[in-house]
């Protein structure tokens, strides 16, 4: 208990599987959270299922997509409790659709993804630092995704909109280190989050498990936790990182199960 004790958090994409996982952690651990979500009434219901716990939580609307929103939910953050030290921005968009391979791809799609997934991780963190520079330090805590580290067959933008988090991540850690501010990411595999269970089949559930080094999926909470750990001075030291959580997915080389299967 107690690990963000007196420590102000906004979560953007608060309201369900990952960024709820992550709010509901920080405000079990003492801090107190804004959870900002497009989705304003799950944002609220969020808070108020954490206030009945006797914690310190509000809802509030953001439109990740509009700088003037993000600006409103950093100042209502600040408004309503004084100070920011934890910014966790968590805000992503996918779709399978219309976001294809290079010759495919609809480019209105990449232009909304690059300006959702990552112009909104820099606004975020922009209207966030100067009050972390005022409260003498704070921790930016950013959702990557194990698609900005590697290659697939359809998701382009998605995939290089997630690389330029990740290295937006080390270009903030170096630039505002010195003020004490703490920049990290998190890059999860698949997580099985309400979203994926009610749209990928057992099928791919279990194509993904052949893949992983563990005999399982990963959770809500293991973002959450990492979240936590990263928003927490137990992670004092850390800064310009981004940590894998997937299981092992990625780590080994492609053939390994078959060449398993093979030789048993």
């Amino acid at each position: 208990m107690n690990r963000v004790q007196g420590k102000v958090a906004l979560v953007t994409g608060g309201a369900s599987g990952i960024g709820l996982s992550a709010a509901t952690l920080l405000a079990k651990e003492g801090a107190r959270v804004v959870i900002a979500d497009y989705n304003v009434e799950g944002a609220k219901q969020a808070a108020a299922s954490l206030q009945k716990q006797g914690l310190e939580a509000m809802g509030v609307f953001l439109d990740a997509a509009h700088e003037q929103s993000i600006q409103d939910a950093v100042d209502f953050t600040v408004e309503q409790y004084g100070s920011l030290q934890v910014l966790f921005n968590n805000v992503g968009l996918t779709n399978l659709q219309k976001d294809l391979d290079v010759l495919h791809i609809d480019l209105d799609e990449w232009d909304r993804l690059m300006n959702v997934n990552v112009k909104s991780v820099l606004l975020g963190s922009r209207f966030a630092i100067p009050h972390m520079i005022e409260a003498g330090g704070g921790s930016i805590i950013n959702t990557t995704s194990m698609a900005g580290f590697t290659g697939d067959a359809i998701r382009s933008a998605y995939g290089a909109s997630k690389a330029a988090v990740v290295n937006l991540t080390r270009y903030i850690a170096t630039q505002y280190g010195k003020d004490n501010i703490r920049c990290n990411g998190v890059a999860p595999g698949l997580i099985l989050t309400p979203a994926a269970k009610n749209n990928l089949s057992p099928d791919v559930l279990a194509i993904f498990e052949k893949y992983n080094a563990l005999p399982y999926h990963g959770e809500a909470d293991d973002i959450g936790n990492t979240v936590l750990f990263l928003a927490s001075d137990e992670s004092k030291f850390i800064t310009g990182q981004t940590i894998q959580v997937e299981g092992g997915h990625y780590i080994a080389n492609p053939t390994a199960p078959d060449f398993s299967s093979m030789i048993s």
